[in-house]
């Protein structure tokens, strides 16, 4: 009777062992992760006092942007500081001054944990020169200090959409006065882990 036992539990090994790295191997493709792309662009609302006094006048942008993407595979905290130094002003509302273009992109594929943490907390510039001049220089308010003369409102939540990336979602910064938009586009791209 022990012998027989014994045979059964022999015959069992192979099965349980044979089995065990096509689960393994099955469950590891089948987990989906993602990496982070952030694009920028900024365009002029149809009032700016750029576009009705300096069509096609040359300028310069600069801006900040504090950016949190941490997860356990991936730690991101700093400050990003692109800028753009040769702008011309469109004739027009609707044309951007700064082109879509990539601000941040993670290289590694981790869990999904929610989208990175994105702030522009300053945009500074200027636009022509000599008396004609116009100087951008807006900030985010700042709780005990007075409200900047061009405060910059970073946040603003827009639709989610689509294009030839992918799907993203937007965020908006908007200056009060010279009325200038910092748009981010962030795109959750899938990959395996």
């Amino acid at each position: 009777m022990r012998f027989r036992t014994f045979c059964r539990c022999l015959a069992l090994v192979p099965v349980v062992f044979g089995l065990a790295p096509a689960g393994t191997v099955l469950g590891a493709a089948a987990e989906l992760g993602v990496r982070h792309r952030i694009d920028v662009m900024v365009l002029a609302e149809p009032d700016a006092p750029i576009l009705s006094r300096l069509k096609g006048a040359k300028g310069e942008l600069s801006f900040t942007v504090r950016l949190s993407a941490n997860s356990k595979e991936s730690k991101f905290f700093g400050m990003l500081r692109p800028s753009f130094p040769d702008i011309v002003v469109p004739d027009g509302p609707g044309k951007p001054l700064v082109q879509q273009t990539k601000l941040w992109e993670e290289d590694v594929c981790h869990q999904r944990r929610g989208l990175p943490k994105v702030t522009v907390t300053q945009l500074g510039g200027h636009f022509a020169e000599g008396e004609g001049r116009v100087e951008v220089s807006a900030i985010n308010r700042h709780i005990g200090l007075l409200v900047p003369p061009d405060e910059l409102t970073p946040g603003i939540k827009l639709d989610q959409g689509s294009d030839g990336f992918g799907l993203f979602y937007a965020f908006r910064a908007q200056t009060r006065n010279s009325r200038l938009n910092v748009d981010l586009k962030i795109y959750p791209i899938d990959c395996f882990l």
